[in-house]
């Protein structure tokens, strides 16, 4: 009999039980779109701004001591301290390493170039120029990273250079050189260039001298690359510090950039891990805050002192914590309007059959049963409503991003819907029916039979 009544109430109330259900789909299809967005909106932000660079910086610790004789300073402008390349895979070791989307270590030098060409044959005036080591297109890990994937902003003429050890005198190395740089001496893709820390020595030498780069690409970055040459990394390590004989060390560098996915900055990130307690400490550490993520980093790599890019960070957390906002106020909203026209819905609903109610209770069917009937029909509609609203805002949610977010890729199946999402959805759907037929329910069960039976006479 309970199912019969349940599902004449559907037949008879067909447009009441739509206008209701309609509002039920709404709601979830809105909330859906902003629950799947929240739950990958960090990631994506951190997509779009990882285009202004690295959010860590790694250099060498004793590049903050200060050298002075005399009370004056005779520390090296380059820093003279180095870190390891080889360190660099202790990275994979710590515990926020599956946050590290992009990783690119760099070694300066300055040194001294002279060009010739085809056409205007060997220079006469060497030109002092900086010069950086980069990995390009790199395998590290799970990732291909290096210079290029964390300035993406870089556009080149030409292509990145390809790490090559000569072997006899007559081989060259790859080089790009900066846009600005190129254009004032007048070199261009194919040329070659001679370079040597010493610019009488350089001159010194003809076309034959072992250190040849040929130039394979431009490049034009908008900032003091554009007056830099930029080589292979273990092609600069060659050639300043040799194989280790008596040259030191192969695989230094002078510091290292990392782009990482993090938590927006908070008071609590802020604090000082050593004056925590072993609690706190602890989950201080196991939060990917920034500044726990280069504290793992200073742990991991010796010699290495690790800081946020506060520029940068703090620009992904404003901006997180501000569209993270939005959407929830939005949730909050379409729940509520969801909420109000379920409640207008039922209430009508109910008003029309408050003769049935009446004679249900006359006949001496409990309040109870009456209020699991009308339950039984809101929570119906919420499970249909629920899930519709689920594959809607599901679709709405991938729909948005590929508009809103340059770097989506293909939307197929598996990125459109969450499972997870799924139960949320249909619960917080039942919330919004049961809220919303509860005070009518009450009112009517309130009423004494006798009364809505003489009404109805």
């Amino acid at each position: 009999m309970f199912f019969r009544l349940l599902m004449e109430s559907f037949r008879r109330q067909r447009r009441r039980k739509t206008l209701a259900g309609l509002a039920i789909l709404l709601g979830t299809t809105a909330v859906t779109a902003m629950l799947a967005l929240a739950l990958t909106i960090g990631d994506r932000i951190h997509k779009e701004l990882a285009v202004y660079g690295a959010n860590i910086i790694v250099y060498p610790t004793a590049d903050l001591l200060g050298v002075k004789v005399g009370g004056v300073d005779i520390k090296p402008s380059s820093g003279g301290a180095h870190l390891k390349e080889s360190d660099l895979q202790k990275l994979h070791g710590i515990f926020w390493a599956n946050n590290i989307t992009g990783v690119s270590p760099e070694l300066s030098a300055s040194m001294h170039i002279t060009t010739y060409s085809s056409k205007n044959g060997m220079g006469t005036q060497a030109y002092p120029v900086q010069f950086k080591g980069y990995w390009f297109n790199h395998e590290f890990g799970q990732i291909k990273t290096g210079a290029p994937a964390l300035h993406p902003l870089w556009q080149l003429q030409g292509r990145w250079p390809v790490a090559y050890v000569p072997n006899h005198i007559s081989e060259t190395f790859d080089a790009v050189i900066g846009e600005a740089l190129a254009k004032r001496l007048g070199v261009k893709i194919g040329d070659i260039i001679l370079y040597d820390p010493d610019a009488n020595r350089l001159l010194a030498h003809t076309s034959g001298f072992k250190p040849r780069l040929e130039i394979v690409g431009i490049v034009s970055a908008g900032d003091g690359t554009d007056n830099q040459i930029l080589m292979a990394l273990s092609d600069l390590q060659m050639q300043l510090f040799g194989e280790g004989a008596g040259g030191g060390p192969t695989d230094a560098i002078s510091r290292v950039e990392i782009s990482a996915r993090t938590k927006p900055e908070d008071a609590f990130a802020r604090k000082d891990p050593d004056t925590l307690s072993p609690k706190l400490r602890e989950v201080w550490y196991c939060r990917p805050y920034a500044n726990s993520i280069a504290y793992q980093i200073r742990e991991a790599i010796p010699g290495a002192q690790a800081e946020q890019v506060r520029r940068v960070e703090q620009s992904e957390g404003t901006v997180l914590a501000r569209i993270s906002g939005l959407m929830w106020l939005i949730s909050a909203a379409a729940l509520l309007a969801a909420t109000f026209a379920v409640s207008a819905a039922m209430a009508t609903a109910i008003l029309e059959r408050q003769g049935e109610i009446g004679l249900m209770r006359s006949l001496g069917a409990s309040k109870g049963a009456i209020a699991m009937l009308f339950y039984a029909e809101t929570g119906l509609l919420a499970i249909i409503g629920g899930t519709l609203g689920y594959l809607l805002g599901s679709g709405l949610a991938a729909w948005l991003g590929a508009r809103i977010f340059s770097n989506e890729g293909a939307v197929t199946l598996g990125t459109v819907l969450n499972p997870v999402l799924l139960p949320v959805i249909v619960a917080l759907a039942l919330v919004v029916a049961i809220a919303g037929s509860t005070p009518s329910i009450r009112t009517t069960l309130k009423m004494n039979p006798s009364e809505i039976l003489r009404a109805d006479v």
